[in-house]
């Protein structure tokens, strides 16, 4: 599962249901179901929240691994004056949740991140998150068009493809980037009454 389960979910799960029931059986306060628990039990399974738990209990990404995620999260989604940055909107948390998820992430990710370092520190003595800025983006211009990259460039092409992809479906599932693409779901219609071109073929204008 990923976050897109969650914006699919419009009812309430049978999860959610028992919950507010309970709630509404005791009378006790503490059980009342906020809309965020509602959001985050919606359209899942017991077993799926508890999978969901474990995943988060664990740590795939060291400090300097996640550090360097965010970095280039924010290169490919910078803030600007629509909306914040991957980071604003938790991308790289998301990236290591999926990672865990879908465990055939971990190691093009991981690989992905050490050739990043080590193709810094043969340019720049230093691994890419401690790169200036005008490094890091020459080192991003480098593998961020496939058509124009050079073959020895092959595998941190493959990395950048894999990061561009998670970081902009981190970004579009988030609530800042839902808000960025303008989506605002199923609205009412407002209605007016009968167009008043209609009204004068039928002589009823004036009924």
């Amino acid at each position: 599962m990923n976050r897109r389960d969650s914006l699919k979910a419009i009812g309430i799960s049978t999860l959610s249901t028992a919950l507010i029931l309970e709630a509404c059986k005791t009378g006790d306060a503490s059980k009342v179901i906020d809309n965020e628990t509602l959001a985050e039990t919606a359209g899942r399974e017991s077993f799926e929240m508890e999978r969901i738990k474990k995943l988060r209990a664990e740590t795939f990404f060291d400090e300097h691994e996640m550090k360097t995620i965010t970095v280039l999260a924010n290169i490919i989604i910078p803030a600007d004056e629509v909306s914040g940055s991957a980071s604003d909107a938790e991308v790289p948390a998301f990236i290591e949740f999926i990672v865990k998820d879908i465990p055939s992430h971990q190691l093009p990710m991981r690989g992905g991140l050490k050739w990043l370092d080590m193709h810094c520190l043969n340019l720049y003595q230093k691994p890419f998150s401690d790169c200036s800025g005008e490094q890091q983006l020459e080192v991003v211009n480098k593998i961020a068009y496939p058509e124009k990259a050079a073959p020895e460039m092959r595998q941190g092409v493959v990395f950048f493809n894999r990061m561009r992809n998670l970081t902009a479906s981190g970004f579009y599932t988030s609530k800042i980037g839902i808000k960025d693409i303008g989506y605002v779901g199923n609205v009412p219609n407002v209605w007016t009454g009968v167009p008043a071109d209609v009204l004068a073929q039928y002589g009823l204008s004036d009924v």
